[in-house]
Parts: C-alpha cells; structure tokens; sequence
C-alpha cells in the first residue's frame, strides 16, 4: 500500500486519521462497529444492495462495512474501500482475512483528490466518511465519475448535535470546565456538517446526482458498545467530543471532567450499556 502524502484539501485531516486519530480508532474498533452498526446495516439496506455489484465503500475505516457490503455482493461481486488512514486500512486487510473474503480490497486514497476507478461501480456507499471534505461538490463529483451510468449513491451522516445525544451529553458535561471550542462555520467538515438536508441536496445536486432522497434514521445506541458503565467512559474520553476539549486540559481537570461524564451517563446505564439517542440522515441518489 503506497503511502498518502498528507497534502492538499484534507492535509491535515490525511495527518490527523495516519496518527493518533487512526490509532485510537484501531484500538477501539470493535466498540465502535457495535455502536454504529446499525447505520450501517440501514444504509445497505437502502442502497438496495445486489449480488455481482461492485461496490466503493468511502472511508471505510478499519473495513467492517466493506466486509458486510462483500457478503452481500457475493463471490461474483466485488467491493473497493478507500480511506486515508493506512492503520485503519491495515486492520481493514486483516479483518478481511480473518474473514476469508475473496471479494474485497482496500486502497489508500482521497477520494477529494481526483477522478478514481471512472465508470467501474454499480453503488458507492459510505459508514459517516463523507462528512470531512474540504470541498465536498468536489468530491462527490469524483464519486460521480468512478459510477457507472445508473449507478447509485448510499451513505449514512448524523443529523444536528441536538438529535445526537451521545455526543451532546459528553459536550454538556465537559463544557464548564473547559474554554469552549471556537465555533464552526456551518459548512465546515466535522461530523456535523451534513445536518442541512438542503445542503446536502444542494451539494449532490451540483455533483450531478439525481433523485436524491434524504430520509431520517433515528435510534438509541451502546456508548461505544460497551456494557461497562465505566467502559463508556474511557470511550468517551478518548473519542468522544471531551477528548477534544480536554486534550491541554490539566490532569486534575481532567480527572473533574471524568468524574462529571460518568455521573452523566450514569443515568442513562442499562443492563445492554449506556443507552443514548442519535439521529443520522440515509441518503441515496443516482447517476443517470
């Protein structure tokens, strides 16, 4: 796997998702896919997935879409994930060879860059991977071009940070004790920065997509699928929105900050985990 340059548009997104970014994710994974599986399994199955399709999963993270997206093709289909972290497509590989998958593979990409792969897919699917373009009709034009004429466009993106619990209660309780973060623009890439469904609509529009569809998906998750309160702690403190805001904090505020997220989520503990609402938008369309 060649390396990628952390140059261009997302340099400093290429920088962050090659170093302690990727790392934590790696480390981590296993929680993370419980949580966010069923994004997932509701994006595939509106993508409307179809054995011998080949596939583009973008930013597919440590693979777990991708390895689902290859059984669902079938040994006559074939699956491409891109992302440009080489330790999460590192652990992509070996989970897909501790699958015994045939069908998929893994490339070191920004899919912002420029055109890949033109006219070889029947769907690209993306698991919250577009969400951090610098310019996003950019990139969705390059996705545009790597489908085939009637190719179809699937990805999951979370809706505003009040719809997403699991993320605000962190923020809530961190907050006081931090300088806040300096605000973001509303177009500015984050996790949140496909929230505007009109945005949305307006970006694939400008790519050249058709009968775009934006439709709400809104359930309850595991923290970072842990059963263990004190788990979704330390998951919350390493990936979640206190990690940022704490990350030149003093040790003993962030010892506070630890003591003030579990008495958060401590009323929201359940037998299967912490329990928290998140709201994520299903989007599809298509090259005509």
């Amino acid at each position: 796997m060649s390396k990628l340059a952390a140059a261009g548009p997302n340099a400093d997104q290429i920088e962050f998702w090659n170093g302690e970014g990727g790392e934590k994710f790696v480390r981590y994974q296993n929680a993370l896919d419980l949580m966010l599986k069923p994004f997932g399994d509701e994006a595939i199955r509106r993508a409307g997935v179809k054995s011998g399709e080949a596939v583009l999963d973008i930013g597919c993270g440590c693979g777990d879409t991708s390895i689902d997206l290859a059984m669902a093709v079938g040994v006559t289909g074939e699956v491409v994930g891109v992302d440009i972290s080489e330790p999460m497509l590192a652990r992509a590989e070996y989970m897909a060879a501790q699958s015994e998958l045939t069908n998929v593979f893994f490339e070191q990409a920004d899919v912002e860059a420029g055109p890949m792969h033109a006219d070889s897919f029947d769907l690209a699917f993306s698991r919250f991977g577009v969400m951090f373009f610098r310019h996003p009709v950019t990139a969705f034009s390059n996705v545009h071009t790597a489908l085939r004429k009637g190719g179809r466009l699937a990805f999951a993106c979370w809706q505003a940070l009040p719809r997403n619990q699991w993320v605000s209660i962190q923020m809530q309780a961190v907050l006081p004790l931090v300088p806040p973060p300096p605000p973001m623009g509303p177009e500015d890439p984050g996790p949140f920065s496909f929230a505007d469904q009109e945005r949305v609509r307006g970006i694939l529009s400008a790519a050249g997509f058709t009968d775009i569809a934006v439709e709400p998906f809104d359930t309850e998750v595991v923290l970072g699928g842990m059963q263990v309160l004190d788990d979704a702690v330390d998951f919350s403190m390493e990936l979640g929105p206190a990690a940022s805001l704490l990350k030149d904090a003093p040790s003993d505020v962030r010892d506070q900050a630890r003591a003030t997220v579990r008495a958060a989520l401590e009323s929201h503990q359940t037998k299967r985990g912490v329990m928290l609402a998140a709201g994520a938008w299903i989007v599809t369309a298509t090259k005509k």
